[in-house]
């Protein structure tokens, strides 16, 4: 199957466009049939052995997205605390996450038991896996994109309260807690960026040529 010129120049578009969204979700509704689009897309991620270690929990519950609310201001207040005093304040103007205004949760999990215990391409590298769920959730981050959707990945929350929140079992490992909703509006650059977080490394410092570089 070829690509063509305004496929590919559709995709690149996706992709330099994609945000992690947090304070500007709508209070609208996600249709049945994108949000299954979107899970879609997620689950023709390449998995390692074709193993296909994910699940997706979709919450949409009022009581389950305050309880994941509630476990995520308890660990932002300690993350707070592991920051000096000029990137503690910075950090606490931030807003980030959406889990009350996004319409739908949405749990990736890995279960590494899937299939046995031995996998193809897994043998020497067990944890490929657990890489592979990540691109699963890339994949959804790019259809929702596409779709006009933003997505939020919710990285400050211990994983024992999604576990008592959204009752997964401790053999099954927690990957990420999405917020995806219609937004208000997709910032021009990543906001972490835009409010003088960090700035964006340059891509010629990121590529090596045959081996690491000696300095």
């Amino acid at each position: 199957m070829t690509i063509t010129e305004s496929e590919r120049d559709a995709l690149y578009k996706t992709i330099f466009s994609r945000r992690d969204v947090r304070g500007e979700f709508l209070n609208k509704p996600v249709p049945e049939d994108i949000l299954k689009r979107i899970l879609k897309a997620a689950h023709h991620a390449p998995s390692v052995g074709f193993m296909q270690p994910w699940d997706f929990i979709v919450v949409q519950c009022p009581s389950t997205k305050q309880a994941i609310k509630e476990g995520f201001q308890k660990a932002h207040a300690e993350s707070a605390e592991m920051f000096d005093s000029e990137r503690k304040q910075q950090y606490s103007a931030l807003k980030l996450e959406g889990i009350l205004e996004a319409p739908l949760g949405i749990c990736v999990t890995c279960d590494r038991s899937r299939n046995g215990p031995v996998v193809l391409g897994r043998t020497i590298k067990p944890e490929m896996d657990l890489y592979s769920s990540v691109c699963a959730i890339q994949n959804l981050w790019l259809a929702a994109r596409a779709e006009n959707l933003g997505v939020g990945w919710v990285s400050i929350i211990h994983d024992h309260v999604l576990r008592t929140a959204l009752n997964i079992p401790d053999s099954i490992d927690i990957i990420a807690y999405l917020c995806v909703g219609y937004v208000s509006q997709f910032h021009e650059k990543p906001e972490l960026e835009k409010r003088g977080w960090l700035s964006r490394r340059s891509l010629e410092a990121a590529i090596h040529y045959e081996s690491w570089p000696e300095d």
